[in-house]
C-alpha cells in the first residue's frame, strides 16, 4: 500500500513515526511519503517538507504567516495528487489537515485521521466537515468517543500513542554522569515552536536564581541549534540537552512545562509540574472568546479536574512559578499530584495505540 501522511509539528512527527513502524510490520510492501520530521524520516520513505517550516502558533501568528501556509498547502495538495496514495493519513494539525482532507475527498482519495482535532474545545460545527471529508477517525482521548456520538459519528478509540513511545524508551544509564549532574534536577520544557520558546523560556529561566541547590535542564526542540538557546541562558546551573527529553524526565524532581503534549508526557513519567502558557494578546483574547474548555493542559482535561496548576499570560511570572515549584519539590502538594498521576496512568491504559491504529487502517483498506 502507498501511504501519504501529514504531520505539522513535533508531536505529530513522533506519532507518525510510531504509526509508520507499526504499518511496516503488517504491510511488507508499505511505501511512505509525508510532511513530517526527523522521527518519521528515520522510518524511511520520502519527506516532502519538515514540520519546522509549518508550525505557527496562535491566531495572530497564523495571519502573519498566511502566505507561507497557503504555499505549503498548495504544495501538499499537488504532492498528494501526484502520488495518488491508497490512503491519506492526517495527524492532528487541524487548521491545515482539514483542508487537505477536503481536497483528498474531492479527488477520490481515502482519508484516515489519526488523533482527532480538538473540535470539542471550540467551533464544534467542524464535526460536520469531518463527517463529510474523513472516512475513518482514530481518537486518543476516551471522552472523544462520546463527543462524536452526540454528532452521529462513530469513531475508534485506540488508546494514546505516547504510551507506545514511553514503553519503547530505555533510559541512558550514564545520563547524570555524562552531564555532570550532582544536584536534583528541574526540567524545563519550553515547547517546540519558536514563538512559544521565546515567550516562555525567559520566564522559566528567571526562577533559576531562587533554586541554587538544583540544576535546570532545558529539553531542547529539534530544528533549533545550541546558539539559539544560549541567548536565553544567563545562569551557571542550567544545561541544554537535545534529543533526550525522556532521559531528562526520568531524573527530574519537578518540571516547568509549556502547555501541549509535553504536559501529558511529564505526567506519565510521574514528574510533578507547573504548566505555563503565553500567547499574543490578540490571539489569547480571541481564544478566550471561542474556546469552551475549563483547562488548557491535557492532564487536567483528561482527569476533568485540576491536577496541575496552569499559569496563563500575566500569571506566568517569576513569583508564581517559584511558588509552585517550591510546593512541587516537597510536602503535601507533591504527594497529592503523584497520587493523581497514578490515577491518570490507570485511566490512560496500556501501550499499543500505534499497532491498533495500523491494523484498523489496513482492515479498512482491505475491506
Amino acid at each position: 500500500m502507498k501511504y501519504y501522511l501529514v504531520a505539522g509539528e513535533a508531536s505529530g512527527d513522533l506519532h507518525g513515526a510510531n504509526l509508520m513502524k507499526a504499518l511496516k510490520t503488517i504491510d511488507i510492501e508499505a511505501e511512505f511519503r509525508y510532511y513530517g520530521g526527523d522521527k518519521m524520516q528515520a522510518q524511511g520513505g520520502i519527506l516532502d517538507k519538515h514540520y519546522s517550516e509549518m508550525a505557527f502558533m496562535g491566531f495572530t501568528e497564523v495571519l502573519l504567516n498566511l502566505g507561507t501556509i497557503i504555499k505549503n498547502m498548495k504544495a501538499c495538495k499537488a504532492s498528494v495528487l501526484a502520488n495518488n496514495p491508497d490512503v491519506l493519513i492526517l495527524i492532528d494539525f487541524p487548521g491545515f489537515n482539514l483542508k487537505i482532507a477536503e481536497f483528498a475527498k474531492e479527488n477520490g482519495i481515502k482519508v484516515c485521521y489519526y488523533i482527532s482535532p480538538k473540535v470539542w474545545a471550540w467551533n464544534q460545527k467542524r464535526v460536520l466537515k469531518i463527517k463529510r471529508t474523513v472516512d475513518k477517525m482514530f481518537c486518543i482521548l476516551p471522552f472523544e468517543v462520546d463527543f462524536y456520538k452526540q454528532w452521529g459519528m462513530q469513531v475508534d478509540y485506540v488508546g494514546n500513542p505516547l504510551l507506545d513511545e514511553i514503553a519503547q524508551f530505555r533510559p541512558h544509564a550514564d545520563f547524570r554522569k555524562l552531564h555532570k549532574l550532582d544536584q536534583e534536577v528541574i526540567a524545563l520544557l519550553p515547547g517546540s515552536r519558536k514563538q512559544e520558546i521565546e515567550r516562555l523560556l525567559p520566564d522559566m529561566l528567571s526562577v533559576t536564581v531562587h533554586f541554587p541547590d538544583h540544576h535546570f535542564i532545558i529539553a531542547a526542540a529539534p530544528g533549533f541549534d545550541e546558539v539559539y538557546y544560549l541567548q536565553f541562558i544567563k545562569s551557571s546551573n542550567v544545561t541544554l540537552v537535545f534529543a533526550h527529553t525522556y532521559d531528562v524526565l526520568t531524573i527530574a524532581k519537578a518540571a516547568i512545562v509549556a502547555s501541549g503534549t509535553a504536559t501529558l508526557e511529564t505526567a506519565l513519567f510521574h514528574v510533578p509540574q507547573v504548566v505555563v502558557y503565553r500567547g499574543g494578546a490578540i490571539s489569547v483574547a480571541i481564544a478566550r472568546a471561542l474556546v469552551k474548555i475549563k483547562f488548557i493542559s491535557l492532564v487536567n482535561l483528561i482527569m476533568d479536574r485540576k491536577v496541575v496548576t496552569e499559569l496563563i499570560q500575566k500569571d506566568c511570572n517569576t513569583k508564581n512559578i517559584t511558588e509552585q515549584l517550591n510546593g512541587l519539590l516537597i510536602g503535601k502538594e507533591r504527594a497529592q499530584i503523584l497520587a493523581d498521576y497514578q490515577e491518570l496512568s490507570d485511566k490512560m491504559g496500556t501501550a499499543g495505540a500505534s499497532e491498533r491504529t495500523a491494523n484498523l487502517i489496513l482492515a479498512y483498506l482491505n475491506h
